[in-house]
């Protein structure tokens, strides 16, 4: 019998589709899924269209942790609506205030060597228990909620042999930015990334969850790691030991790549502006001034995390200059906190206490001062995404952030002393009152569906033309991310589910008249370079523009979410041949492109610049299935009329 990797393992148990071939796309069963506010109540709405009286995973959980600041009415309204779905289709909901959804999923859902499939970029923080937890667009989750397979390019395994143990002051964080300094943001796209080795033994499942959570920063498809011994005394803690099933690698396993990292060698580091990738030693730039800490989100704000840093932060007070603030993951850990003590530690030291959710991660609130310097336990520094265009954003681990705080500059923990030593509880707080479970079938069919006045129904897309032809609107870099096309903050994220009112945010922090000249040309293509749509999963990435009239986007190279994202809602992802192509095309020019219907069948596409008289080959590295959903006009429209449910 073969010897066989933990991801192969899980893969060929849910395989419902294709072959298990790199390269080759297959359709995976999906267990479980979830969903958070900001790309939920798309989902749903989709979903709603798919003609299903409840869904048909095993488990599907929505979430409410990114659109709670409520300053007008239309984050509550989604929220209202999100409840309403819930207990129509036959889903938990996890209501305001019980915390981050990827947080919760690991603490309270979690399950060794099942598939989850979320429409959040960051889903394989529940890898860090051996979940095949992988991100992507709302619409892909609805499709997986009504019992179809997930589709995806089966990607390479690379191997991560841990060795040693973490020195003091140095933490999960510090693994994950030595693999991002490693490899980069584009190091594991068309991989999965898996864990192993004698190292693996000294993390716990919170530690591992960090360290899956930012596999999303590599690109990865997912990341994750053996469900063991340590694993079952963490569902045990949070009294789900029936959970637990052993999931390990077969001796000789075959891997398609193997990077070493001995974490006795690692010290701490940060990610300086603007890539969590530009990976520094603190060491090297310690003494920077800052004006802000922030300590949370899905990546650093377990118990443990937020433990340590109250130990850091115990009797003394927070430096003059600098504003701290701490955002529990969930409720367990704030209610653990705060009957332990620690809550008051941080408090007293002059941290401000968020709700338990994504609050400044995502931009929602704690933007720093204009030009100011913020140091953050979050996964993302990218440009502008904290709210304030011309910050610079630190990430590091919570130990370093609570240093920070207390210095008034970029410090290494190593400067405080001994390090104080942190244990994972025996037993975590188990209260479940704030998860709506489904209803019986009886009461679902009554359930009376509500949509406020922000809620607009779906836009209609119609069939992939076999000719195209359009103005180029925009023409970008390499690493452009979700947030540079559809910005988050508290300004655009409660209009996610009103496609006409986002539209009018897309490219804003690059271009803040691209809807207006999308519309005055009738739409058009955008130009991009290497990992094109890199970050979020958001979705509205690609539906926005489309409604815009975006119809091909011409790359060097895309991200793996977006690239399925604009295939879903009907746009061509295109792939220049070479660097020479891309340089030749500007803002302004017009292309067309004809036979698109065989050029997509054949995997290459004539593009004619007419403003420069010239003619380029472009690919198309899609699947049949994926060339069957273009010409349909989306995936939408795809799902519909093969299930019988279109108009």
């Amino acid at each position: 019998m073969m010897s066989e990797n933990i991801t192969r393992k899980i893969l060929k148990e849910h395989l419902a589709a294709g072959e298990l071939t790199p390269g080759e796309e297959a359709g995976i069963h999906i267990d479980q899924t979830l969903t958070q506010d900001a790309t939920g109540t798309m989902s749903y709405l989709q979903l709603e269209t798919l003609g299903i009286d409840r869904v048909k995973t095993d488990l599907s959980v929505s979430y409410v942790d990114h659109n709670t600041l409520q300053n007008s009415f239309e984050n509550a309204d989604d929220h209202r609506y999100l409840r309403s779905v819930a207990a129509k289709y036959g889903i938990y909901f996890s209501r305001p205030g019980n915390g981050i959804c990827h947080q919760v999923h690991l603490e309270r859902f979690g399950i060794p060597g099942k598939t989850l499939l979320g429409s959040d970029s960051h889903t394989p923080t529940a890898g860090g228990m051996g979940m095949l937890a992988m991100g992507a667009g709302g619409l892909d989750v609805a499709v997986a909620m009504a019992g179809e397979p997930f589709y995806l390019e089966i990607p390479r395994v690379v191997k991560v042999e841990l060795s040693g143990k973490l020195p003091p002051w140095t933490g999960a964080k510090e693994v994950i930015l030595e693999l991002l300094r490693k490899l980069t943001v584009k190091g594991g796209l068309k991989r999965i990334i898996e864990y192993s080795g004698e190292g693996v033994k000294n993390l716990s499942v919170p530690e591992r969850a960090t360290i899956t959570n930012m596999g999303a920063e590599l690109g990865a498809t997912t990341s994750l790691f053996p469900s063991d011994e340590i694993t079952r005394e963490f569902l045990k803690a949070q009294g789900r030991e029936n959970s637990w099933s052993r999931l390990e690698a077969d001796p000789g396993a075959h891997y398609d790549e193997v990077v070493n990292i001995n974490l006795e060698e690692l010290e701490p580091m940060a990610a300086c502006p603007h890539s969590p990738d530009n990976v520094e030693k603190i060491g090297d730039i310690a003494g920077i001034k800052v004006d802000q800490v922030a300590i949370g989100s899905c990546t650093n704000s377990s118990y443990s995390d937020l433990l340590l840093a109250s130990r850091i932060l115990k009797g003394k007070k927070v430096h003059p200059e600098v504003d701290l603030v701490v955002a529990p993951g969930s409720r367990q850990v704030l209610e653990m906190l705060s009957r332990q003590g620690a809550l008051a530690d941080l408090i007293n030291s002059g941290a401000r206490v968020l709700e338990t959710a994504c609050g400044p991660c995502i931009g929602m609130g704690q933007a720093p001062p204009s030009q100011g310097v913020s140091v953050r336990t979050f996964n993302r520094n990218f440009q502008g995404r904290s709210g304030t265009p011309d910050a610079s954003v630190y990430l590091v681990g919570p130990a370093a952030a609570a240093a920070t705080a207390l210095k008034g500059r970029i410090t290494d923990p190593r400067e405080l002393g001994e390090a104080p030593t942190i244990k994972e509880p025996r037993e975590y707080l188990v209260d479940d009152g704030m998860i709506i479970s489904p209803r019986p079938d009886e009461e679902r069919e009554k359930v009376i569906i509500k949509r406020g006045p922000n809620i607009k129904p779906l836009p209609e897309f119609d069939p992939l033309p076999d000719s195209t032809r359009g103005t180029v609107l925009l023409k970008v870099g390499d690493n452009i991310t979700t947030d540079h096309i559809m910005p988050a903050g508290s300004k655009v994220l409660p209009l996610r589910s009103n496609i006409p009112a986002i539209s009018q945010f897309v490219f804003s922090q690059v271009q803040p008249e691209f809807p207006e000249i999308a519309r005055e040309h009738s739409g058009g293509m955008v130009i991009g370079g290497d990992n094109y749509g890199q970050g979020s999963s958001r979705e509205h990435a690609a539906l926005a523009p489309r409604y815009l009239g975006l119809k091909a986007v011409l790359a060097r190279s895309f991200a793996r979410i977006h690239h399925a994202n604009l295939v879903n809602f009907g746009i061509l992802p295109l792939v220049f041949e070479g660097n020479k192509n891309y340089d030749t095309v500007e803002s302004g020019d017009t292309i067309s492109i004809s036979g698109i219907y065989q050029g997509l069948d054949e995997g290459v596409l004539e593009v004619n610049n007419e403003s420069k008289n010239t003619t380029f080959k472009v690919k198309a590295y899609l699947s049949p299935r994926q060339v069957e959903i273009l010409k349909a006009g989306g995936l939408l429209n795809y799902v519909r009329q093969k299930r019988g449910t279109g108009d």
